[in-house]
């Protein structure tokens, strides 16, 4: 496995976009339920390209007695633009326009950066990322249980791919009724799990600088997939 792994773990959580607590709890959508779903998700999209939102996220990992606790905001652009801020003691940027990703630590001045569309496991998470926040041909690359509970709906979504599998084992989302994430859960093979939920999500039109990223003067930029 590429050492790239433990690097995309760090930020696969933007993403997720939300929780399956128990089917018990609510109305299981049957098969044709679950593609009117998709499609009222996929209509939303395609008119309201942009999302953006506060999150606050909790990485529970096995080898740590405490849970890593960070918060931030995400901005999104279907279908393959996001941005992630992580403030705090340990601050980074995230940053896609879909042919190149950037991890920025402006702590240690320094960049990572990874060219996409290289068939990487860089890609695979991508497309995973990509695919859950647009949810774009996601029966092809998920396997999929759904319920409506209360006002909101809950998405477990099981990856096809080894690729993706070896990332993370199943994540789960749960969507308001406006269909914008609320909180995500997402476990790791290892036993590891990231908790985000979001807050003040907004569909309104993001500038388009806002996926561009130059690292500043002075900045110590590696190639970590050497491409």
């Amino acid at each position: 496995m590429y050492k790239i792994d433990n690097r995309i773990r760090r930020f696969l959580g933007i993403v997720l976009l939300a929780n399956l607590t128990s089917h018990a709890l609510g109305s299981a959508l049957s098969e044709n339920e679950l593609k009117e779903l998709l499609g009222r998700i996929r209509e939303r999209r395609t008119n309201a390209p942009h999302v953006q939102a506060d999150f606050r996220e909790e990485k529970t990992l096995h080898l740590m007695a405490k849970p890593i606790v960070s918060s931030g905001k995400v901005w999104f652009e279907a279908p393959n633009k996001f941005r992630r801020e992580v403030r705090g003691n340990s601050p980074s940027v995230t940053v896609s326009d879909g042919q190149v990703l950037w991890i920025y630590y402006p702590q240690f001045n320094s960049a990572e950066r990874y060219s996409l569309g290289k068939r990487s496991p860089v890609d695979s998470v991508i497309a995973a990322i990509n695919t859950a926040l647009n949810l774009q041909d996601v029966e092809k690359t998920f396997q999929i249980k759904a319920a409506k509970i209360d006002n909101h709906y809950e998405l477990e979504l099981t990856p096809r791919s080894g690729s993706m599998q070896r990332m993370f084992s199943k994540f789960n989302l749960r969507l308001n009724d406006d269909l914008l994430a609320e909180r995500t859960e997402m476990f790791q093979p290892n036993g590891d799990r990231v908790v985000t939920t979001y807050s003040n999500q907004s569909r309104a039109a993001i500038a388009r600088s806002t996926f561009e990223f130059t690292p500043p003067a002075g900045t110590e930029v590696t190639n970590p997939m050497g491409r």
